[in-house]
């Protein structure tokens, strides 16, 4: 239980500033729930109402968490009557009772994301001409883009994408349901139309507080405006150094504009640091520094100084997985610390596939954070079932996964057709495909989608079986042909998204052709190895604790005591995209997220060269390195380290554990 001596001078100042508009700056590890439960409790104790107060978080697991630590602080006021939640469930709390001023019921349903998609392909076949094609994940994205901006699309504007937007709402509507857009949509609407609504809610909560403000939207910024505008306190806790969703829609300008909304507020700095040394954070301030636009803070902590950041150029990505995991074992057999002490975190989830073969060759348990296992991903799945139909067309299973991936025109109807014919002919669906009597069940235009999808698979099962052949190039061809890039495109709900699978697929097509360099065994051999990779790898995803491998994105707000921070290279960190759309700031400020996740020892490498597309291509270090802090950190030479003999003591450890493996003493 946290009382108020235990708090430091600033974030006492934080607690008790309860009245008017307060901007709390938050930096990494500076206890901000802390700050915000013990807020809540010091309001109770000043008298203010349990129903009067309003927290609000962005996930439902931080908004437990933080009801439970309140919970634990009262003793005799009842915690159930605070309104913790997140920002849908507060507009639910709202539409549930005024919702049919809009026009719908009260017992609205809420659409999942499943619920839409069904809906959507409903929709788009009875709007689509018969030339035009819209992917219905594309369709969603579109349509929750739209509300989030709130306008309704022109007719003109992408005019199939638009009519469908048009009717998904009308049939929502008719079916007296709403998705989670709608959530905020419509209720800022509802508070913007109905003065005695917006009224009730206002006088409802006398105390806001927002946490985690650097991550709003527009509509949500719309909703806290309009809910503090009577009492005006509203406090907000956030830290604009972390602000990182800018590509999901959220607004950096809300923190940095803050007195714009909500004039004349007090501003409290928290950056007392309770998690990293003296090091780490020197290095994460001179980093941060260079971003134009921000609030100047500055961390600190009373950890000491600790060890200097290690910064390591290896000679290329295969050998950063091994070093990395290498460092791993030495530092875990040396220091006898659990595996969950150690986190490895990159960009783009493409890298985690080299990890995860060096840590299964060495049996250290992992999990994969934020994302599936490498061999778990759908468009790595995808690619490996059109590799095995190269191999064995006669493979049912694979063919079914592949059969309208990307959609060629055979629908659902015709694949149960070809099973049903398959099973009572005795031969493989693809044999069913190529038959002539098959065939003539199907219409022209499904018959003739058929014919090029067999002549297709036969096609590239004759390239990639020929002596000598590229199977990697083949491959790459066969790609391009199908437009799978475009297609897999389409079915993402964000640029960044669009990356990371487009990466995992030149990943997958990386490891095909690393495989011919140095095995004969041709595709049945490589799909052999990924079958073996597959199967270790939904054992590491069990919930095993061990090191964890996350991106720079879903690392924010955890915490290791040793981290790797690997492919610091311009072109991955910051990425290649960020240039172009005018993003550098925030590619900074993911560098600084994944800096500040370090407790204890902080190790980053960059590669001499990475393998693209079947070939060694030179890299240059991130730009950002070069403002690193050279007080704080060393640059080691890759290969003194690693010809650098085994201390004593880890050498003495190695070979106890190599005993007890072994039956011995």
């Amino acid at each position: 239980m946290t009382r108020l001596f235990d708090l430091n001078p600033q974030q006492l100042e934080a607690v008790k500033a309860t009245q008017g508009p307060v901007l709390i700056l938050a930096g990494a590890g500076t206890g901000k729930t802390c700050v915000i439960t013990t807020r809540i409790v010091y309001l109770l104790h000043q008298g203010a109402a349990a129903e009067s107060i309003l927290a609000v978080t962005f996930t439902n697991k931080a908004a437990n968490e933080m009801r439970a630590r309140v919970a634990a602080m009262l003793e005799n006021v009842p915690a159930r009557k605070l309104t913790i939640c997140t920002f849908h469930a507060l507009c639910v709390r709202i539409l549930r009772q005024d919702i049919d001023k809009l026009g719908y019921k009260t017992n609205f349903s809420i659409y999942d994301e499943s619920d839409q998609l069904g809906l959507i392909r409903k929709i788009i076949p009875r709007l689509a001409s018969r030339e035009e094609k819209l992917d219905p994940h594309l369709a969603r994205s579109f349509i929750s883009k739209v509300k989030n901006q709130g306008s309704p699309p022109l007719p003109s504007d992408k005019a199939l994408a638009a009519a469908v937007f048009h009717r998904y709402q009308e049939e929502l509507k008719a079916f007296n349901a709403v998705d989670f857009d709608d959530l905020l949509v419509l209720t800022v609407r509802l508070l913007g139309e109905f003065a005695d609504v917006r009224t009730k809610w206002e006088n409802r909560f006398a105390f806001i507080m927002i946490d985690e403000f650097q991550d709003t939207n527009r509509l949500q910024l719309e909703l806290v405006r309009q809910l503090g505008g009577v009492h005006r306190n509203v406090c907000v806790v956030g830290d604009d150094d972390q602000s990182i969703y800018g590509w999901r829609g959220a607004e950096i300008s809300n923190i940095l504009d803050f007195e714009h909304h909500f004039p004349r507020p007090k501003l409290v700095k928290l950056e007392q640091n309770y998690r990293s040394t003296n090091a780490i954070l020197g290095a994460a301030n001179s980093i941060i520094r260079h971003n134009p636009r921000r609030r100047p803070k500055s961390l600190w902590s009373e950890n000491g100084d600790g060890d200097a950041i290690r910064v390591i150029q290896v000679p290329d990505d295969r050998e950063e997985a091994d070093f990395v995991v290498g460092e791993i074992q030495r530092q875990q057999l040396a220091d006898q610390n659990p595996w969950t002490d150690y986190a490895v975190i990159f960009r783009m989830n493409a890298q985690s596939r080299l990890l995860e073969e060096n840590l299964r060759r060495l049996q250290i348990p992992y999990r994969i954070v934020g994302g599936h296992s490498f061999f778990e991903r759908r468009e790595v799945k995808d690619l490996l079932a059109y590799l095995a139909c190269l191999t064995n067309p006669q493979d049912d299973v694979n063919l079914l996964r592949i059969i309208n991936t990307p959609a060629r025109g055979i629908g659902a109807s015709t694949v149960e057709l070809a099973i049903q014919e398959s099973n009572n002919s005795k031969a493989s669906i693809f044999e069913t495909l190529e038959s002539k009597g098959f065939r003539e069940l199907l219409s022209q235009r499904t018959r003739e989608s058929v014919r090029k999808f067999t002549e297709l698979i036969d096609d590239y099962e004759t390239k990639a079986n020929q002596p000598l052949a590229d199977i990697a190039q083949v491959v790459e061809e066969l790609l391009a042909r199908i437009d799978y890039f475009q297609d897999l495109r389409r079915a993402c709900k964000s640029p960044e998204e669009a990356l990371n699978r487009e990466e995992n697929v030149r990943e997958l097509l990386r490891a095909l052709s690393d495989y011919q360099a140095r095995s004969t065994d041709g595709l049945p051999g490589f799909l052999a190895e990924a079958a073996l990779n597959e199967d270790r790898a939904e054992e590491a995803d069990n919930g095993t604790a061990g090191v964890t491998l996350i991106t720079f994105h879903a690392a924010k707000g955890l915490e290791f005591a040793n981290v790797f921070l690997i492919g610091l290279e311009d072109g991955l960190l910051p990425h290649n995209r960020s240039r172009l759309e005018g993003s550098l700031d925030e590619e900074r400020r993911l560098f600084y997220v994944g800096i500040t996740r370090a407790k204890s020892n902080l190790t980053i490498t960059h590669c001499a060269n990475r393998v693209k597309y079947g070939n060694s291509t030179p890299c240059q270090p991130s730009s950002f390195l070069k403002d690193l802090d050279s007080r704080y950190c060393e640059r080691l030479n890759f290969y003194e380290l690693t010809n650098k003999p085994a201390s004593e003591g880890t050498a003495r450890s190695h070979f106890t554990k190599m005993r007890q493996l072994l039956g011995g003493d």
